[in-house]
C-alpha cells in the first residue's frame, strides 16, 4: 500500500491514516525478517547494519599479564574488518567482558553474553579452566566461542574453535626437539595447579618414558599467582635435570624466573623449554632474566614474513611501539578473521552454518604464515622453537612442517 502515491494519508481521519502507516511498517517490518532470515534464523544480535559479538578475557587478576595482547589483538582484527566494510555488510559491535581470573566468574559472564546480549560468536579464554568452566554454556546454547590458546588437547566440540595449538603440535614436538638437539635424558616437569599444566606433563611424561626412552626426575604443581619458588630452585639443583620442562602461567611466570636466574640457574647451566611464555610474559618477565632459554609455540613476533610484517606495524600503531605480540595473541587475531571468512562462505550468521562453513577454510594472510582449519576444528600449524633474547624477542631456532591437528592422539588418553 502506497499512500504517497494515492494522497490518502491527507484526505483519511487521523486515526486511519495512523492505521495504514502502521500496516506500511508492519509490511516493511515482515520484508526486512523475510530478507535476513538466510543470515540470521537463530535470534542473534543481528540487525540490517549491525552484528553483536563477545569479549571474553581476563583484563584483571592473574591471567591479565597473558590475556591482555589477546583482548587487543581480537579488537585490531575486528577494526579493521569493519574499515573494509564489516561482515555481509554489517558492522561488528563488542561487548566485552572480564574474566577477571576466576573460573566462576568466565562460566557468569559467558552466560549472560549469550543468554541477555544474544551474541552471534565470543572471542574469548585464556586457560583450560575458564574453557572448561564456559563450555557448557556453549554447548547448552549453541553459541561459538573461539579459542585462541595452546592447551592439552583431549577435546573437540562443535561450538569451538580452536585457533590454537594441542599437544601434538606443542608438547611432543617440543620433547622430540629438545631430545634430539640437547641429547635430553631427564626431565624436571613443573607448572600451575590446574587441569592444562597437569594434563600437559601427563602427556609430557608419557612421551619421554615410552617414546624418548627418557626419565622424569621431579614433578612439582603451584597455586595460579604464586610467587614462592625457593624450594623448587633447590630441588632442581639437586637432581640436575638435562631439561627443565615448564608451565607455569600468568603473573607467576616473573617470580619464578627471577628467582631462577637468583639462584644461578641460568641458560649457560640448564636447559629449560617453556610452554606457556611469550613475548607479553617476556614484557613482565624481563628479557634478561630468561636469556638463552626456549619456548615451544607457533608463533614468535620475530618471524620474517610479508603477513607477519603488516601485523606487527600495525599492532604497533594501535597500541605503541612498545607492545609486545605473543603466541596467543597472535591466535587471537586469528578469531574474528576465520569467523568472517566461515559466516561470508555461509552466508549466515547461524551458528550451525558457520561452523559447518569452517571446516577446509584457509587463511594465506595469517601472521604465522599459511592456516587451515581441520574438520576437528583446529587449525594446522607449524612447531616453532624460540629462544629467548635480552631484548624481550626470540630467535627462532627451529620450525616444522605443518603439522596436522590430533586433539585425541592414541597412547595420551
Amino acid at each position: 500500500m502506497d499512500l504517497k502515491q494515492t494522497g490518502a494519508s491527507r484526505l483519511l481521519p487521523r486515526r486511519l491514516a495512523q492505521g495504514a502507516a502502521a500496516l506500511s511498517m508492519l509490511a516493511m517490518s515482515v520484508f526486512a525478517s523475510s530478507a535476513g532470515a538466510e543470515v540470521n534464523s537463530t535470534g542473534l544480535a543481528v540487525t540490517d547494519t549491525e552484528v553483536i559479538v563477545g569479549q571474553l578475557h581476563s583484563a584483571t587478576g592473574t591471567m591479565a599479564i597473558s590475556e591482555t595482547g589477546s583482548i587487543q589483538a581480537e579488537r585490531l582484527a575486528i577494526e579493521q574488518i569493519n574499515a573494509s566494510g564489516g561482515i555481509l555488510g554489517r558492522q561488528i559491535k563488542v561487548i566485552q567482558e572480564d574474566g577477571a581470573s576466576d573460573w566462576p566468574t568466565f562460566a557468569e559472564k559467558a552466560r549472560k553474553l549469550l543468554e541477555r546480549d544474544k551474541v552471534a560468536a565470543v572471542f574469548g579464554c585464556w586457560t583450560s579452566a575458564s574453557r572448561k568452566a564456559v563450555l557448557p554454556i556453549f554447548e547448552k546454547e549453541n553459541g561459538l566461542l573461539y579459542y585462541p590458546t595452546f592447551y592439552e588437547g583431549l577435546e573437540q566440540s562443535k561450538n569451538v574453535i580452536y585457533t590454537g595449538q594441542e599437544a601434538t603440535q606443542q608438547i611432543l614436538a617440543g620433547l622430540d626437539w629438545v631430545a634430539k638437539e640437547k641429547g635430553a635424558k631427564t626431565f624436571y616437569l613443573l607448572g600451575s595447579d590446574y587441569i592444562w599444566p597437569r594434563t600437559s606433563m601427563k602427556i609430557a611424561r608419557k612421551h619421554i618414558e615410552n617414546v624418548l626412552g627418557g626419565q622424569v626426575v621431579g614433578e612439582e604443581y603451584y597455586p595460579l599467582g604464586n610467587t614462592q619458588f625457593g624450594s623448587l630452585t633447590n630441588k632442581i639443583k639437586l637432581k640436575k635435570p638435562d631439561v627443565i620442562f615448564a608451565a607455569v602461567v600468568g603473573g607467576s611466570n616473573v617470580a619464578f624466573y627471577k628467582q631462577l636466574k637468583a639462584a644461578g640457574i641460568t641458560s649457560d647451566k640448564q636447559t629449560l623449554l617453556t610452554l606457556s611464555v611469550t613475548e607479553d610474559e617476556l614484557l613482565g618477565i624481563g628479557g634478561e632474566n630468561m636469556a638463552g632459554f626456549y619456548a615451544s609455540m607457533k608463533y614468535f613476533q620475530s618471524l620474517d614474513n610479508p603477513n607477519n610484517s603488516e601485523f606487527v606495524k600495525a599492532f604497533k600503531a594501535k597500541y605503541g611501539n612498545d607492545a609486545v605480540i605473543g603466541d596467543v595473541t597472535q591466535a587471537a587475531y586469528l578469531g574474528p578473521w576465520l569467523w568472517k571468512a566461515a559466516v561470508e562462505k555461509a552466508g549466515s550468521f547461524d551458528v550451525d552454518k558457520v561452523v559447518a562453513a569452517s571446516a577446509g577454510l584457509e587463511l594465506d594472510t595469517a601472521p604465522e604464515g599459511y592456516v587451515k582449519v581441520h574438520e576437528n576444528q583446529h587449525l594446522w600449524s607449524k612447531t616453532r622453537i624460540g629462544q629467548v633474547q635480552a631484548n624481550g624477542q626470540f630467535a627462532v631456532v627451529y620450525e616444522s612442517d605443518l603439522i596436522e591437528p590430533n586433539p585425541f592422539p592414541k597412547g595420551y588418553q
